[in-house]
């Protein structure tokens, strides 16, 4: 029988394909009409800045948000241009390292700990990304990390009932993110930097009933 279908990702998919086409355009716009006249200025300057800012995001939130499947692959490259995009520019910078080729699956969920992360680093700071001893293991460290405990207990405890915002919905899809794809998420907040990792599939021969731990 077929997994049931991922409504948010498929609505995450579509919107984001939608909008990356017209962005696309606008921006491409933008440069002939810069080829074509002498004018510049802030005002172009801030209007292609803006665009460049937006299809970085649209770009990461397909991955994020968007539908994903087993035999999808994606360069390690390509991931590290994409992270390039979205933090140019912004209050924390991201240091990836992965071994090349790289499953869509693991980097959606890759992505979706980022948003997490980046809303413990108000002030700026660094996120770091590895594949080590075959898991995921990611790193925020800052001058004042910021933790809201509610949300974080989602991650370790997906039967918490916590009020999420939109812009915290990603504590939301991680749970099911980690349940669709059958990993173990391990979680270790402090004050002075949060370490998230998470490994390969748990399989029934693990003899494990749940995929998380704090």
């Amino acid at each position: 029988m077929p997994d049931k279908p991922d409504l948010a990702a498929l609505v995450g998919s579509r919107i984001c394909h939608d909008l990356i086409s017209p962005i696309g355009a606008i921006g491409n716009g933008v440069e002939l009409f810069q080829m074509e006249t002498a004018m510049k200025g802030p005002e172009l300057s801030l209007i292609t800045e803006s665009i460049g800012h937006a299809n970085a995001r649209i770009r990461f939130f397909r991955i994020a948000f968007g539908a994903t499947s087993t035999d999808q692959r994606m360069a390690g490259n390509e991931v590290k241009s994409i992270l390039a995009g979205m933090t140019e520019g912004g209050r924390y910078a991201i240091d990836f390292q992965s071994p090349g080729d790289l499953a869509r699956r693991d980097v959606k969920l890759v992505f979706l700990l980022i948003l997490c992360l980046e809303t413990a680093l108000p002030y700026g700071g660094q996120i770091s990304v590895s594949w080590v001893d075959a898991r995921w293991s990611l790193r925020a460290v800052g001058p004042r990390i910021k933790i809201e405990a509610g949300l974080w207990e989602c991650l370790i405890a997906p039967d918490a009932t916590v009020e999420v915002g939109p812009a915290q919905v990603q504590f939301l899809l991680v749970p099911e993110e980690v349940t669709r794809q059958h990993r173990r998420l391990t979680t270790e907040l402090s004050a002075s930097e949060i370490t998230l990792q998470f490994c390969r599939a748990v399989t029934a021969s693990d003899g494990a009933g749940s995929g998380w731990s704090g």
